[in-house]
């Protein structure tokens, strides 16, 4: 995860996952499946082939995640599949796994409450209450996929992919170009699929 902080204006809050998936992210889609520009070290998607493998999570904030994950137990029959405290966001996450194929490419739901009161998290709670903080797709080369995007004038925020959740290297995209919707790449630690780690916690 996590929200890069990128300051005003504040980011457009979503209030469904409906919303989310189906509204601004299906034009980002749209204009990756149409990328023609190299990855990094001049390489070219397959033919026929995708930049993004799947949806890796949906980010929600939530000021109790206890509570939260509680709910999605209860409700929805979601378990915790992993847990840990990003000391530099300031943010303590929970991933719930939603769905897994037998070759452990999951989808989770990453539940994200602030540990302190200035992380960008707290900041977004603040202006927007509880709800859907960003999307993010799984990718097998998360600089490669950053910079074939770049190059289609989509600003990528983090220039160097940099430490996410579950030992995940991740980019974001400035909500701005992504059709109002903070967007994240994950590529999971050392290649291996997520379903697979988090079995392994």
């Amino acid at each position: 995860m996590t929200d890069p902080g990128i300051g005003e204006p504040p980011l457009r809050s979503c209030h469904t996952l409906s919303d989310t998936i189906h509204t601004p992210c299906s034009a980002l889609v749209r204009r990756l499946s149409e990328c023609s520009a190299p990855l990094a070290g001049g390489a070219f998607p397959e033919e026929g082939g995708t930049l993004l493998t799947r949806i890796d999570h949906v980010g929600i904030a939530c000021f109790d995640l206890d509570a939260t994950a509680d709910f999605y137990r209860r409700v929805h029959g979601l378990e915790v599949a992993h847990e840990e405290v990003n000391e530099e966001q300031g943010v303590r996450e929970a991933m719930l796994r939603v769905n897994g194929t037998d070759d452990g490419q999951a989808t989770y739901l990453q539940l994200l409450e602030p540990v302190r009161e200035d992380s960008p998290v707290a900041k977004f709670l603040a202006r927007h209450g509880e709800g859907v903080h960003h999307i993010a797709f799984g990718t097998g080369d998360v600089a490669g996929a950053a910079a074939a995007i770049g190059a289609h004038g989509v600003r990528v925020l983090d220039e160097t992919p940099r430490p996410g959740s579950m030992g995940s290297s991740i980019a974001f995209l400035h909500p701005k170009d992504c059709g109002g919707v903070l967007t994240e790449l994950v590529q999971a630690a050392g290649g291996e699929r997520r379903g697979d780690a988090a079995a392994s916690e």
